[in-house]
């Protein structure tokens, strides 16, 4: 693989790792915030109960009090002895009870409600219309009293009506106290709970109306607008989105005197909620971008220290691949890495013993020999094929001998031999020895060939052809030419790994390499007048007789009963 792929594939899988643990973080980040908001919700759906409870006894508590008040202003021996007085006086009276008791409406009323006297703005009949409700329902209870929520001159009040007694059980008069429910009260509310609260009227053609809110006005009116016409019915809670804030709204219907219902609406803000576990997703996004970091530093670290050694290990394959085994691995490891790093030493010197090995069987047996060894092994036995056999032989070489010194002689027999092997394996011939000057060569084994007839004659024709050059040469070195006879036979032999158990050599036998042998010696005959014979079995395995024959007639051979049909070549 080339170094920029390797490169690629470890960025590619560092991306798609930092890439799934960014994935995990992120849904972890959105678990933990969906829950933080459903938590959050539940929290202030919670404190909007609590809230709404802590509403409804403030307004007990108010109601107790101006109980109380008018309990206490209808046992007042001195407006006892003025009921029968002028309103004027009665109304001067009640403007200064209003301040003690706390109230912002004191009323006196007959006993079947008619208005006689009131304090601060409710001077009319109209305007005590729900002490009057109050009254008529105050008379069926026991003890004989009554209050509510009422619009009284426009505003929302909390009215109670106690009855005064001349004597009991007598009624003589009714007082009627009101409070205001008004953004004062709202305020005091919120500050206790910590609750927005909103105040909506839901009579008129309209819709809703906005009465009090502790909120902006107009966040304030988009909660308003949210309510419904009657909550008399329960409590429904709601997320109600204002600009800038989301609300969790509690709206709780109120019934009034002779009225319509309104709507108390208790807002709590989700951030408020939110803001712990707001600040705990903050710093656990903190964290996990730390981490992603400090694992993209150490994912590059680790890249870096693993893709070092593996390039590296890359490199020596090219060099292996190139069949360069003097490189080493020099990982100084104690993981993995570094065990790989020995094996593949191990390999490379193993490699390169077998190259050594090969090397010498090339050189001392034929590379196709070299081969089937390597693979096969070297098992005693052989099988039985077509081969065709050539046997070359150099002639006055006895001569040559006795003229020359060894080591010139030995040089030049070696130049000869070149020679004549470069032209059998031109032809895929394989040199199974070297007999003295002599040359046995296999055409069909170890490996088969279907036209090996055709190329032993070749061989055997460009041998002759290589001589005529070669002793041109030595020709011009005041040498004296050489000779060569060659016999060529083809023949059913067996084949294969012959010698002892500690010493063996690939070669054919049979009776076939006796005729090859023995043709080759013919050559030496004058009267044949050629340096190449074949056999009839030969010539009849030619593919592609291309070749000038000249009949020789047939000779006997040593061994055999039968003589051998041979023919000269050219």
């Amino acid at each position: 693989m080339p170094l920029f792929r390797f490169r690629r594939l470890g960025t590619r899988l560092l991306v798609f790792l930092l890439g799934l643990l960014f994935a995990v973080l992120g849904l972890t980040y959105v678990f933990v915030s969906r829950a933080n908001d459903s938590t959050a919700l539940a929290h202030s759906e919670s404190n909007l109960a609590l809230g709404a409870g802590i509403f409804d006894e403030w307004i007990r508590q108010q109601i107790d009090s101006l109980s109380r008040s008018a309990r206490v202003l209808a046992r007042d021996y001195a407006i006892l002895q003025t009921l029968p007085e002028d309103r004027a006086t009665l109304t001067s009276m009640l403007e200064t009870y209003t301040g003690r008791v706390g109230a912002s409406v004191i009323a006196l009323l007959e006993p079947d409600g008619t208005l006689r006297a009131a304090s601060g703005p409710a001077r009319e009949e109209k305007d005590i219309a729900p002490f009057r409700d109050l009254v008529r329902t105050a008379q069926d209870k026991d003890p004989s009293e009554d209050s509510g929520f009422a619009y009284l001159v426009g505003s929302l009040h909390v009215v109670v009506v106690v009855p005064i007694y001349a004597p009991y059980p007598e009624i003589a008069a009714w007082f009627g106290l009101a409070f205001p429910i008004d953004h004062k009260f709202a305020q005091k509310i919120r500050d206790t709970t910590h609750l927005e609260v909103t105040l909506i009227a839901t009579e008129g053609a309209d819709g809703p109306r906005l009465l009090a809110t502790t909120l902006p006005e107009a966040t304030g009116r988009i909660v308003a607008a949210a309510a419904t016409v009657d909550r008399r019915d329960g409590i429904q809670i709601r997320t109600i989105e204002t600009p800038g804030e989301k609300y969790v709204t509690l709206f709780k219907g109120e019934r009034l005197v002779g009225s319509p219902a309104i709507t108390v609406a208790l807002q709590r803000p989700l951030s408020a909620e939110l803001a712990a576990a707001r600040e705990l997703e903050r710093k656990i996004l903190i964290i996990s971008f730390a981490a992603l970091a400090l694992a993209a530093l150490f994912a590059l670290w680790i890249a870096r220290d693993v893709s070092r050694p593996v390039l590296q290990l890359a490199g020596h394959t090219r060099h292996v691949a190139a069949g360069d085994y003097t490189q080493r691995l020099d990982l100084d490891r104690a993981d993995e890495l570094g065990t790989l790093a020995g094996a593949f030493n191990a390999m490379t010197a193993g490699l390169a013993e077998r190259d050594r090995v090969r090397d010498l069987l090339d050189k001392n047996v034929s590379p196709e020999v070299a081969t089937q060894l390597l693979r096969d092994g070297a098992a005693l036995g052989g099988e039985e094929r077509d081969v065709t056999i050539l046997f070359a032989d150099l002639r006055g070489f006895t001569s040559l001998s006795e003229n020359l010194a060894p080591r010139d002689l030995l040089t030049l027999l070696n130049r000869y031999l070149d020679r004549m092997s470069a032209e059998i394996e031109r032809e895929g011939g394989v040199i199974d020895k070297f007999i003295g000057d002599a040359i046995m060569a296999l055409f069909g084994a170890p490996v088969a060939q279907g036209d090996a007839a055709d190329r032993a004659v070749t061989a055997a024709v460009a041998m002759e052809r290589a001589l005529i050059a070669l002793n041109l040469e030595l020709a011009a070195e005041g040498r004296p030419p050489l000779g060569i006879g060659i016999g060529v036979n083809t023949a059913r032999v067996v084949a294969g790994n012959i010698g002892s158990h500690r010493r063996l050599n690939y070669s054919v036998i049979g009776d076939g390499v006796n005729v090859a042998s023995r043709l080759q010696s013919l050559t030496r005959n004058p009267e044949y007048h050629t340096n190449l014979i074949v056999s009839a079995a030969t010539i009849g395995a030619l593919r592609q007789p291309r070749f000038t024959t000249r009949a020789l007639g047939t000779v006997p051979v040593k061994g055999r009963a039968e003589p051998v049909e041979i023919f000269a070549i050219g």
